[in-house]
């Protein structure tokens, strides 16, 4: 059964010379999550921030960090992110040998664990692996950079996952994230998401702009 929809603004389009200042904005605007995209300039082409950030960051907001780990290998961080604040710690499979050991190790440090599903990861990855998440992330653009326009096929994975959810009946978040905005976004939730990560769309126009961002995209 779909959840209340949430909505995680992505920190990738904050303005990081006043990184605090904006989760605090974002907050108080009516995010529900705070998204934070970790990228090591490997695994995806582009460099973003580490644990010492989120450490850093964690008293500005009581909201939840849903962390997603655009990093291979994951596992040697994962530790360092749940001991810096991370609620949620979401990994892709291509981003190490073990999925599901990765996935314990999560779910053993006391976080909620996400697997993330690039365009071209088939939904078969995660069959045997839903008994143990908490997250399912459909990335509706190649990973790597903000600002990208959302992969119309991606509904199909999203419908598709969405069915998936409901036949284990477990509570598992369905996440989607990558050229949301307020034509996609409402797309999106009818496919199926129940959480929408949001970057250039919840930040744009500054921060008195941004309560009536993320009240556009919940439609």
């Amino acid at each position: 059964m779909k959840q209340t929809l949430r909505l995680a603004p992505s920190i990738l389009s904050a303005d990081f010379s006043r990184l605090g200042e904006e989760v605090r904005a974002i907050d108080e605007a009516g995010a529900d999550l705070i998204h934070i995209d970790v990228m090591d300039g490997h695994f995806v082409p582009n460099l973003t921030l580490g644990p010492a950030v989120v450490h850093a960051l964690r008293p500005h907001t009581a909201k939840l960090f849903d962390v997603h780990l655009m990093i291979a290998p994951a596992d040697p961080f994962i530790e360092a992110f749940a001991k810096a604040g991370a609620d949620i710690i979401t990994v892709h499979p291509e981003s190490g040998p073990h999925l599901h050991r990765t996935i314990q190790t999560i779910k053993g440090l006391g976080k909620k664990a996400g697997i993330a599903l690039n365009p071209a990861t088939p939904l078969s990855v995660i069959d045997d692996l839903l008994g143990d998440i908490d997250l399912a992330l459909v990335m509706s653009v190649n990973p790597g950079f903000g600002g990208q326009s959302f992969i119309e096929s991606q509904l199909a994975k999203i419908k598709a996952l969405r069915n998936m959810i409901d036949a284990s009946g477990r509570v598992i978040d369905l996440e989607v994230d990558g050229g949301i905005n307020v034509e996609t976004a409402p797309r999106a939730i009818l496919a199926g998401a129940d959480m929408l990560v949001a970057g250039t769309a919840a930040f744009k126009g500054g921060a008195a702009h941004y309560a009536a961002n993320l009240a556009a995209l919940r439609g």
